[in-house]
C-alpha cells in the first residue's frame, strides 16, 4: 500500500490538504519504508488546490492531512484515493493508521 502524508516539513503532518507544497510518499508492505519527497506549485493565496495534490498522489492509495475540503473528497473518491485526517509526527500518523487497518483485518 503506498501512503502519502502532507508535511510543511517531512516530520509533521500539518496541512492541510489545499495547501500541501510538500507530500512525503511510504509504502508500506510487512514494514513502512520511505520512498520520496514530491513538491507541489501551490499558490499562497488561491483556494481550492486540493486537485493538484491529489493529481501528485495519484499512485497512492492513502492521502493524510490534517484537513481537506469537500471538493478535494469527491476528486479522491472519483480517483480511488482515500482521504484520511489525522495530525502530528510522521511516523505516529502513519503508525496509528497502519495499527488501525491492522486492527480492521483482524
Amino acid at each position: 500500500m503506498r501512503l502519502a502524508v502532507v508535511s510543511s516539513d517531512g516530520e509533521n503532518v500539518d496541512l492541510h490538504l489545499g495547501k500541501g507544497k510538500s507530500v512525503y510518499i511510504y509504502d508500506w508492505d510487512e514494514e513502512l519504508s520511505f520512498v520520496e519527497k514530491r513538491d507541489v506549485e501551490i499558490a499562497a493565496d488561491s483556494k481550492h488546490q486540493g486537485g493538484k495534490v491529489l493529481k501528485t498522489c495519484s499512485d497512492c492509495d492513502v492521502l493524510i492531512s490534517v484537513q481537506y475540503g469537500f471538493k478535494s473528497k469527491i476528486k479522491a473518491d472519483d480517483q480511488g484515493i482515500k482521504l484520511v485526517m489525522d495530525e502530528g509526527p510522521i511516523d505516529e500518523v502513519l503508525k496509528r493508521y497502519v495499527d488501525h487497518v491492522n486492527f480492521m483485518k483482524n
